[in-house]
């Protein structure tokens, strides 16, 4: 049955120039971000100085979350594809993320012998899924409101992803200082309430998404089951899921060893659906978005120090004032909110003038940034000796090179896995985008672990080590964005962007669209 969408008609209406979706779909991943990333502010600092984990032990836990948080969408990609539609799932998963975020409230006194660690687990559980069925499907219908070939598409997901980071600023602000300065219950509180207003602008403005995301085949969802509905029975799926999830956080070790097998599992079918059920094209595109997925692993890998060694760094060996630390993770999000619309305008210019570069060598440019940034703390630690405290500069210039590194990647991917994929792989596609991000947030947790200062003694000596972790990385994220500039014009070719054909659908909303 072929997904029947609603016509824009009357009703529709460009903002900048973009379907006015877009912008019902900014300000509910925005509030989402808001929580999110206002509770990942805290959580390096909850664990180790509210549940006293070691900072080897807190960065292999957070490694874990932030993974687990990216394994999710495979799942909720699945479903929403095969019967839910991303509306559907979207919506389930805010449900989801509400609870969790609320559940974190409840943070007991403190120690690892409190039955309020259990309560702990869950609300991280309960955030894991919900991430699953929002993440992956929100970008998806994101795409779908454009054509194919339509010009606006890097603009559109750059324009979502200033979204995420508007969220994300404001709740690292917020959160992080409630939770600091007034107790963690405060900081968490406020992640709570952030995800019920994301929550409830999705509800209220889903006509503006004009039929976009629902499921192919809705009949399906109303079919007793076990003496359920289905679409019921998917939504139990989901709380199996955050059992599973509550156990698995639990146990890290566990994690690696699923990463590792899933993976292999996730590529090995992409590419056996690639080479035999589908044409020449389609195939080459699914080999090129396969590339920038495995090589996004080792940005990922290096990035996500931000809220794990980078953040522990900030807060013991950075002069800072009375800043709290939590505060700068707000840094990143807000050099986004101020540059995405820049690289939006600079990708659209470039791209009507023919001078574009192509999205694998913005992937190269994203790693030479990201390890530029890693030389720039380390030299200007280095500076100023070891038993000083780093200027607060370098921590700025450092999330500065990142996030430039961050805007040449992130959206760029996420438009470029829904250009390639076929349509009737499009939420598996940028689940398995996400799986990476999974693969490289688990990476990232044993990186931290190794900076661990319970591995160093001596004055200074922490410090130390964290700088030698970081001038390592730096230099693999160098010589592997060489490597990727170098091979862009034979993956670049792959992508066979020049016989990209919108649908029949396609063209008739760009017709309307333009008018």
């Amino acid at each position: 049955m072929t997904k029947a969408y609603a016509q824009p008609g009357d009703a529709a209406g460009t903002i900048l120039g973009h379907p006015k979706g877009l912008f019902v779909l900014f300000f509910a991943e925005m509030w989402e971000r808001f929580s999110y990333y206002g509770m990942r502010a805290l959580l390096i600092f909850y664990l180790t100085k509210h549940w006293l984990f070691s900072d080897g032990e807190a960065g292999v836990i957070y490694g874990s979350y932030t993974a687990l948080v990216y394994i999710t969408p495979v799942l909720g990609g699945y479903l929403a594809d095969r019967w839910l539609g991303q509306r559907k799932a979207v919506l389930y998963g805010a449900v989801l993320l509400t609870v969790g975020h609320f559940l974190m409230g409840f943070e007991g006194d403190g120690g690892q012998t409190s039955s309020h660690l259990n309560l702990f687990w869950l609300a991280l559980a309960f955030i894991i899924v919900g991430s699953g069925f929002l993440k992956a499907n929100i970008s998806v219908i994101v795409g779908q409101l454009y054509p194919r070939t339509d010009v606006r598409r890097d603009g559109a997901y750059t324009i979502f992803y200033m979204g995420i980071n508007l969220g994300a600023a404001l709740g690292s602000l917020l959160c992080g200082y409630l939770g600091e300065r007034y107790g963690w219950a405060y900081g968490f509180g406020a992640a709570g309430v952030g995800m019920l207003l994301g929550l409830i602008v999705f509800v209220v403005f889903k006509p503006l998404l004009l039929g976009r995301g629902e499921p192919e085949n809705p009949e399906v969802l109303a079919e007793r089951k076990f003496g359920l509905k289905f679409e019921w029975l998917l939504y139990l799926t989901g709380l199996l899921a955050v059992v599973a999830c509550w156990w698995l956080v639990q146990n890290q070790q566990v994690v690696g060893v699923l990463l590792g097998t899933c993976g292999a599992i996730l590529v090995a079918y992409v590419i056996f659906t690639a080479v035999v059920k589908l044409p020449r094209e389609d195939r080459d595109r699914i080999f090129a978005a396969m590339f920038l997925i495995i090589g996004s692993i080792l940005f990922w890998a290096l990035f996500e120090q931000a809220g794990s060694s980078l953040n522990l760094f900030t807060d013991r060996y950075v002069d800072r004032g009375s800043v709290p630390a939590s505060v700068f993770q707000s840094i990143n999000a807000i050099y986004i909110v101020t540059l995405a619309p820049l690289f939006a305008m600079l990708w659209t210019w470039l791209g009507r003038h023919k001078l574009e570069p192509s999205t694998p060598v913005k992937f190269g440019l994203a790693m030479l940034q990201l390890g530029l940034g890693f030389f720039v703390l380390k030299w200007g630690a280095e500076a100023v000796g070891m038993g000083a405290a780093t200027p607060v500069l370098f921590i700025f210039l450092i999330y500065l090179f990142h996030t430039t590194g961050e805007l040449c990647l992130s959206p760029v991917g996420l438009s470029a896995m829904n250009r390639l994929a076929p349509a009737h792989m499009a939420s598996l596609i940028m689940g398995t985008w996400f799986f990476a991000s999974a693969t490289g947030n688990f990476v990232a947790g044993l990186i931290a672990a190794a900076t661990g200062s319970e591995k160093a003694s001596g004055e200074g000596a922490g410090k130390e080590l964290v700088l030698q972790v970081y001038g390592t990385i730096g230099l693999w994220a160098v010589a592997f964005g060489v490597f990727v500039i170098l091979v862009a014009p034979f993956i670049k070719k792959m992508m066979h962007l020049d016989t990209l054909r919108d649908t029949e659908a396609d063209s008739e909303d760009a017709g309307k669209a333009a008018v």
